[in-house]
């Protein structure tokens, strides 16, 4: 256990500031960390399948993972560009994907299956990170802006903060699941101390970091903000859990020292990040 600890502290010490970094930066240096994010997220999801029999297409998909988030920054990250060639290509691959898995895997060999595995690990792993860009790089907002850091951080912090309250609220108090068949170890004690802590460091982070960089919101909206990412975060921590459990895994891989797979990092926030998004819009902070 303490070993364990250890791994987990080392890894939390060296990625928290490099991902500070790169969040400041925005740009190019954020897409590639996401797009490596998506490649390796859609290599575990991939993985899942194989232990139920299905065999995707794990070099288009895992190619795609990457792509999306670079063609995002591309229309979305640069004033000048636009997305149309991105759905082109979107549209292309996903020809591509059809026409290879009925090539290759024939009628006996699930290609159905194949092409729905893998258009789903790209975009789960892929197209749903990359929001982060979407978020940091809202219009006219350009590149090493403390505006455009403090939007994307928000969803972040209040993630890590909420999952850290779930987790020690739930060890500490214990009492009935909160999901038992789906997640045993989740108890209504933790959700509801994610909750409440999410609400405090929405209001705090509202009033210290998002009026002072330009993009200020009343307390009310700020707990709305902060109830939706705490559902919806733990919802997606629920989720990946029982992707988990139909594989019969306990992590989705041991990337990452002590603290598992690229999806069990990222599980909350694949779902966080597109509803931040929409929040966004919905309280007029983009």
């Amino acid at each position: 256990m303490a070993g364990n600890f250890a791994h987990r502290l080392g890894f939390s010490a060296v990625a928290i500031p490099t991902a500070a970094v790169l969040i400041y930066l925005g740009g190019w240096p954020l897409a590639l960390l996401l797009a490596v994010a998506g490649l390796l997220g859609a290599r575990e999801v991939y993985d899942f399948a194989a232990r139920l029999g299905v065999d995707p297409l794990r070099r288009s998909g895992m190619l795609a993972a990457f792509l999306v988030p670079v063609a995002t920054y591309w229309s979305k990250g640069s004033e000048v560009r636009f997305a149309e060639p991105a759905l082109y290509l979107g549209a292309l691959w996903l020809v591509a994907v059809v026409a290879l898995a009925a090539w290759r895997r024939g009628p006996t060999g699930k290609p159905l299956a194949a092409v729905a595995v893998t258009v789903f690990g790209a975009l789960y792993a892929g197209g749903l990170p990359a929001f982060a860009i979407v978020l940091r790089h809202p219009a006219g907002v350009g590149p090493s802006s403390f505006a455009g850091a403090a939007l994307l951080l928000f969803p972040l912090v209040l993630t890590w903060a909420g999952d850290t309250a779930a987790y020690a609220g739930g060890t500490a108090i214990g009492g009935p699941k909160l999901a038992p068949t789906l997640s045993p170890r989740k108890t209504w004690a933790g959700a509801i101390a994610g909750l409440a802590c999410t609400l405090l460091v929405a209001v705090g982070y509202a009033l210290w970091v998002l009026a002072p960089a330009g993009r200020p919101i009343g307390v009310a909206a700020a707990l709305a903000m902060g109830a939706a990412i705490s559902v919806v975060g733990q919802v997606g921590d629920v989720s990946e859990s029982v992707f988990k459990r139909e594989v019969g895994l306990k992590d989705s891989s041991t990337l990452i020292p002590g603290h598992g797979g690229v999806l069990d990092r990222l599980d909350s926030l694949y779902f966080v990040l597109p509803v931040t998004a929409g929040l966004y819009h919905l309280f007029g902070l983009v």
